[in-house]
């Protein structure tokens, strides 16, 4: 057997993605191959309206490919019922987008719990305990009560993070996650969802602008017109 942070965790073969109708049709991505292993960070980096987001929302399952296969554990899902997909989604894959999308009106701790909620695997004290341990992990221990409201901008993507990891998923896909940070923050939400992301064996798929953030993760893969170059 492979060590952990050897295996495959995510992989997508010959993906191709249209968008549009008729006339305006435009084919965004055009036959994509890509793996992801547990205990790496890949970035993917490249112009706007170059396909990495399109890329990124395939192999998170929340939408679907026009041709080609995407793999999680080994497991194709590319050709899933919309039921699989959500159930592998919810405990496979964790999401970090630029604007985090808490629930405002709920705490950073019950933000935490959500996913867990969702995917219904523990009991109450377990969600709650290990939404603490998580928030106390990105350095938010003293502030589980706090609303949304009452964070700021590079604490509730910390919050977003501890979110992201809750289920323990095999893969975390990050859609420009330091993009909304100023550069202190930025440098401190990269570094910790990479740590705990190693810690965990958890494969880390990075879509970013930033030259700066790229260039610390394990591999870079630019895209260009809807292809690896």
């Amino acid at each position: 057997m492979l060590p952990a942070n050897d295996k495959v965790a995510l992989s997508c073969t010959n993906i191709h993605r249209y968008l549009g109708q008729g006339e305006g049709r435009v084919h965004v991505l055009k036959g994509v191959s890509f793996e992801a292993r547990r205990g790496q960070v890949d970035a993917i980096v490249g112009p706007s309206g170059c396909g990495k987001s399109t890329l990124l929302y395939l192999l998170g399952l929340l939408d679907r490919q026009d041709g080609g296969e995407v793999w999680i554990n080994d497991r194709k899902m590319s050709t899933g019922s919309d039921a699989e997909r959500t159930a592998a989604r919810g405990e496979h894959i964790g999401f970090v987008f630029q604007f985090h999308f808490l629930m405002q009106e709920f705490t950073a701790l019950e933000n935490v719990m959500m996913p867990m909620r969702k995917l219904g695997r523990l009991l109450l004290p377990a969600m709650e305990a290990r939404a603490r341990q998580l928030l106390a992990s990105v350095g938010l221990g003293d502030k589980s009560h706090r609303l949304g409201t009452q964070l700021s901008g590079g604490e509730q993507q910390r919050v977003a993070i501890a979110r992201a990891l809750a289920n323990e998923p095999a893969i975390i896909l990050a859609d420009e996650p330091t993009g909304n940070l100023d550069v202190k923050n930025s440098g401190m939400v990269f570094d910790l969802l990479t740590r705990l992301a190693k810690e965990n064996g958890q494969a880390v798929i990075l879509v970013t602008h930033n030259t700066e953030i790229a260039n610390r993760c394990d591999a870079i893969r630019p895209m260009r017109d809807g292809l690896f170059i």
